[in-house]
C-alpha cells in the first residue's frame, strides 16, 4: 500500500506539472487554410505551432516552408500552441455516418470518422466533382459502356456485357437485411425500393424505366437502411480486400488503405493487370510504406488513363490526389481538411 501511495502521489504531482505547463502554452492562432491568401504578419497555426507570414502567400504549408525572420521562407516558426476544439472539429466529421456506421467501421478498419471522410471526399472527386460525397447516397446514373446503372455513394452497377460480376445486387440484398428481412433476398430488396427487376445469370436486370429506376433510388437518400446497406456493400465488396491487402504488407495508415479502397472500386479488386491485385504485384516487395507506396502509385499512373471507366487526363489526377498527400506527410489523414482541398484542386474533364 505505501508504495502503491507515493507512486499515486508522484503521478499526482506529475500530473500536476503538466497542467500547468500546458496552461502556459498559447492557444493556437487561426488554422493554416491552403485555399486563403496571406500577406505580412498574418498570423495561422498548423499542426500545433503558431506561424507569421513574412510576405504575400498562398498555399505554402507553413511546416515545410518557414524559418527564421531572415530565412526567405513566407512563413516565420512561432512556438508550440494548445489546440483548441479538436474534439468539434471531429464531430465535424462524424457528423456525416450514423452512430452504426462509424461503429462499424471502427471495428472492421480501426479507421474513425475523420479518416473515412477524408477518403470519401478522394473517391468523391474524380466521380462526381465533389467532396460533398453524402450527397451520393440516392445517386443513379445509366452507364454507357454497357455495364447497367450506377448507384451510390460507390457507384453500385447492376451489370452488363462489360460487367458480369456487378455489385448491386449485393446491395439489394443488404437493403432487405437492413431493414429487418428475417430471410435476406435481391427480390425483397428490390420490393422495398420500389423497383422492379430480376437476376439474369450474375446481372441484374431493371425493367423500369430510367425516370422511374432511377427516381426509386433517389427517394432512398435519407433511408437509413438503406445508407446502413451501402456501408455494409462498400465493406463487403471493395474494403475488407483492400485492408487484407494493406495489412499482410504491414501497412495500416489510412492514406494506404483508401489509396487500396479507391483503385478497387475504380478498376476492380482482383483480376487482371489493371485491378488492385494486378498493380500491387507490379509494386514490389518493400516492406517501407513511404517505398511501397511511391511504388505503387508510379504503377497505377500507367494503367488508369488507359482504363475505358477514365477520360485522361482524370485518372492520373485520380493517383497524384493520393500520392501528393504521400509527399506532404499527411498519412494518417487527420487534421488534413486544408490538405485534402489542396490536391483536390483540379478540374474534372
Amino acid at each position: 500500500m505505501l508504495a502503491f501511495s507515493t507512486s499515486a502521489a508522484a503521478s499526482g504531482s506529475a500530473a500536476g506539472s503538466q497542467v500547468r505547463v500546458a496552461a502556459r502554452v498559447a492557444p493556437c492562432d487561426s488554422a493554416w487554410n491552403g485555399a486563403t491568401p496571406y500577406v505580412s504578419g498574418n498570423k495561422v497555426s498548423y499542426r500545433g505551432i503558431n506561424y507569421t507570414a513574412a510576405y504575400w502567400t498562398q498555399g505554402n504549408y507553413p511546416a515545410s516552408s518557414s524559418g527564421s525572420a531572415d530565412s526567405a521562407q513566407p512563413w516565420i516558426a512561432g512556438t508550440a500552441c494548445r489546440v483548441a476544439k479538436v474534439a468539434a472539429a471531429a464531430s465535424d466529421h462524424d457528423a456525416n455516418f450514423s452512430p452504426a456506421t462509424l461503429q462499424f467501421l471502427k471495428t472492421n478498419t480501426g479507421l474513425d470518422g475523420e479518416q473515412w471522410d477524408n477518403i470519401m471526399k478522394l473517391v468523391n472527386k474524380p466521380e462526381q466533382d465533389s467532396l460533398d460525397w453524402t450527397k451520393f447516397y440516392g445517386y443513379c446514373e445509366p452507364l454507357g459502356d454497357k455495364r447497367g446503372y450506377t448507384i451510390g455513394i460507390f457507384g453500385a452497377t447492376t451489370g452488363g456485357p462489360n460487367d458480369t460480376g456487378p455489385d448491386g445486387p449485393a446491395l439489394f440484398k443488404e437493403y432487405d437485411a437492413a431493414s429487418g428481412a428475417a430471410k435476406p433476398s435481391i427480390a425483397g430488396g428490390l420490393t422495398r425500393a420500389g423497383v422492379h427487376g430480376s437476376m439474369q445469370g450474375s446481372i441484374l436486370n431493371i425493367t423500369d424505366s430510367t425516370t422511374v429506376f432511377c427516381g426509386k433510388i433517389g427517394g432512398l437518400q435519407n433511408n437509413a437502411a438503406w445508407r446502413e446497406a451501402m456501408w455494409h456493400t462498400f465493406y463487403n465488396v471493395y474494403i475488407k480486400y483492400s485492408l487484407q491487402q494493406a495489412r499482410q504488407r504491414g501497412f495500416s495508415s489510412a492514406l494506404t488503405i483508401g489509396s487500396f479502397v479507391d483503385t478497387a472500386l475504380n478498376q476492380g479488386a482482383d483480376g487482371d493487370s489493371g485491378s488492385l491485385e494486378g498493380v500491387l504485384a507490379k509494386s514490389g516487395s518493400s516492406t517501407n510504406e513511404k517505398t511501397f507506396m511511391t511504388s505503387f502509385y508510379a504503377q497505377r499512373t500507367k494503367v488508369v488513363d488507359t482504363n475505358e471507366y477514365n477520360q485522361p487526363p482524370n485518372g492520373k489526377n485520380r493517383v497524384k490526389q493520393w500520392s501528393s498527400l504521400l509527399g506532404l506527410g499527411e498519412t494518417d489523414l487527420k487534421d488534413a481538411d486544408a490538405a485534402v482541398i489542396k490536391v483536390t484542386n483540379w478540374t474534372l474533364k
